[in-house]
């Protein structure tokens, strides 16, 4: 059984192209988006190959990609990788990952990060890659999938130690996590607004991972009763740049003074695509 599933997650369409890269390297690839299948009590993988491509959140795996990984069946694992999206950050998501694998008598073979242009945009000091900076790190992108749809192909173990990240201080790590823990147990609570700007074009709504953007009377409401997946495709893909992050936990956003990133392959419709039926 040569088949090979890679199951994805995106909000600015960094790990949407990855996936779709990969599944061009790799014979016999079917692509699942996985806020698709998040209300199905379980899921079972089917192939022989799994993967799973995502972007790094808080330093680790994105709330709806940990919850989906709890509840899918991988009895027809026999080679499981990970690929993660950053924007230079240190990545504790493979540990994440093989901890909850652990349980199900499974671990990764492989897993690589990748970085990638940052769409965090409510951090101070916040910069939009030019298209030159995306052009050249569009080549070494290219080059690492090449390496890493080999290594899938052939069935290697790679667990290369990550050395490619900025230091960014053991405390300041650790608070992020704690921030991370806390963002999934509050589901962002009062995070987002959207400012005069807005013309309730609905975009932010179509892309919500979530659910939790609903228009009210032409304008977005983020609803405090659904919790987010904190990908920020409402705050990316808003085209007059009107989503904003409120000030929260004691820290200052920057999303009112800071442009936006999105993939320049990746549309507000490819987004909107990952919720399936649920859409």
């Amino acid at each position: 059984m040569n088949k090979v599933e890679i199951y994805y997650f995106s909000g600015a369409g960094n790990s949407l192209h990855v996936a779709m890269e990969l599944q061009k390297r790799i014979p016999e690839t079917e692509l699942i988006p996985i806020v698709s299948l998040l209300n199905k009590d379980v899921e079972e993988a089917n192939a022989e190959a799994v993967g799973f491509v995502f972007p790094v959140h808080g330093l680790t795996v994105p709330i709806p990609v940990k919850r989906f990984i709890e509840k899918l069946e991988l009895k027809s694992a026999k080679y499981i990788f990970a690929a993660a999206t950053r924007g230079g950050t240190r990545c504790f998501a493979f540990a994440k990952i093989n901890k909850i694998l652990k349980r199900k008598g499974k671990a990764l073979t492989s897993y690589f990060s990748l970085n990638m242009p940052n769409s965090d945009p409510k951090l101070k000091g916040y910069e939009v890659p030019t298209k030159d900076q995306i052009a050249v790190n569009e080549l070494k992108i290219q080059d690492q999938l090449d390496m890493i749809g080999n290594i899938i192909l052939n069935r290697e173990i790679s667990k290369e130690k990550d050395t490619d990240f900025i230091p960014a201080g053991f405390l300041l790590e650790r608070l992020v996590l704690l921030g991370m823990k806390y963002a999934e147990y509050d589901g962002a609570t009062d995070y987002f607004y959207a400012d005069s700007k807005c013309t309730g074009c609905g975009t932010c709504e179509r892309v919500c991972l979530s659910g939790k953007v609903k228009m009210v009377d032409k304008k977005p409401v983020w609803q405090n009763c659904v919790k987010c997946h904190l990908c920020y495709a409402c705050i990316n893909y808003c085209p007059r740049q009107a989503a904003q992050i409120n000030d929260k936990w004691y820290m200052k956003s920057y999303t009112d003074k800071n442009g936006r990133y999105t993939h320049p392959y990746a549309t507000a419709d490819d987004i909107a695509g990952q919720k399936g039926l649920q859409a």
